[in-house]
């Protein structure tokens, strides 16, 4: 069982959720920069992600016919609220939030929240663009989620129990991503979808003018993308209890080894994003359906035999 953070802890976590997304949307403009420009170009997109959440704060809000304007804001801010909510049961090092008994479930749950606040968002603006972005991620939730749980169940059989902590101390020794590859890499893959980023972006693609944020502008806007790198960091975040051990590590103290391992999936998965070919929602659904629900199965059951013969 993972300690209980300090109150300045409990305070201090939605700020350095929000640092470790703006650093993690840097990132991402300076790769995308370098591929396209060259390596000088990098340094410059660096802070872009900076200058256009300032941009997008003296911007104003755009108003459309008959909008549910209440549902709609509901919606914006209900990501980053899921996001903030599903980092309390992730421990930096050994301490977290809370841990509760059902640690891994709560995660899931405030996953799907986001899933209701993006419908929300979508279904706000009276748009028909907006609301095809909503239901693309429904859509994209179908076809992840199943994969994504089992990847999740995997991990709490490794451990016998729910409780992320527990999940932490039963990876003393040994990583479950040694044993268990085919779940952390499931788990990554529907890390992007959850995010609904890179080649998981459909719900605010541009074959849909942006799709749930085409209608937003301003300090909507800001909130509804700031929440989408909020959700790809905390979800990033949560495989290393899951699978890289938690804080266990040499020499380094545990929050330090948490930063570093959640630092290096964040890296691989912005810059291996490209590596994603991207599918149309069909065939994606196709693929869970016959490649990798059978794959987490058959995860799930070698960890099972694994449990049964300790």
């Amino acid at each position: 069982m993972a300690d209980t953070a300090p109150l300045w802890g409990v305070v201090l976590m939605p700020f350095a959720l929000v640092a470790a997304a703006v650093a993690a949307a840097g990132l991402d403009a300076a790769v995308t920069a370098a591929s396209r420009r060259g390596p000088a170009a990098a340094l410059r997109d660096l802070p872009a992600p900076l200058g256009e959440a300032l941009r997008l704060l003296g911007q104003q809000r755009r108003r459309t016919d008959v909008a549910d304007i209440v549902l709609g804001r509901v919606g914006i801010g209900l990501v980053p609220v899921a996001a903030v909510l599903a980092a309390a049961v992730l421990p930096w090092g050994f301490r977290a939030v809370t841990d509760p008994v059902a640690g891994i479930v709560w995660f899931n749950a405030m996953e799907a929240l986001a899933w209701a606040a993006i419908w929300l968002a979508g279904w706000g603006p009276n748009s028909a663009l907006s609301l095809i972005g909503g239901y693309r991620f429904l859509a994209q939730g179908l076809a992840y989620e199943l994969p994504h749980m089992f990847a999740l169940t995997t991990a709490a059989l490794g451990a016998e129990s729910l409780r992320v902590g527990d999940v932490v101390a039963a990876q003393q020794g040994l990583w479950f991503v040694v044993w268990m590859p085919a779940a952390f890499l499931v788990y990554l893959l529907s890390a992007l979808a959850m995010a609904f980023w890179g080649p998981f972006g459909h719900p605010v693609g541009r074959d849909a003018a942006g799709g749930a944020v085409v209608e937003y502008s301003g300090a909507d806007r800001l909130l509804l993308l700031g929440g989408r790198w909020l959700l790809l960091v905390v979800t990033a975040s949560f495989s290393v209890p899951l699978f890289l051990g938690g804080g266990q590590g040499p020499l380094l103290p545990p929050w330090a080894w948490t930063l570093l391992k959640t630092a290096a999936v964040l890296v691989l998965l912005i810059g291996g994003r490209r590596l994603v070919p991207v599918l149309r929602m069909d065939r994606y659904m196709e693929f869970v359906w016959m490649v990798l629900v059978p794959l987490t199965l058959l995860q799930a059951l070698f960890a099972a035999v694994v449990v049964l013969d300790r």
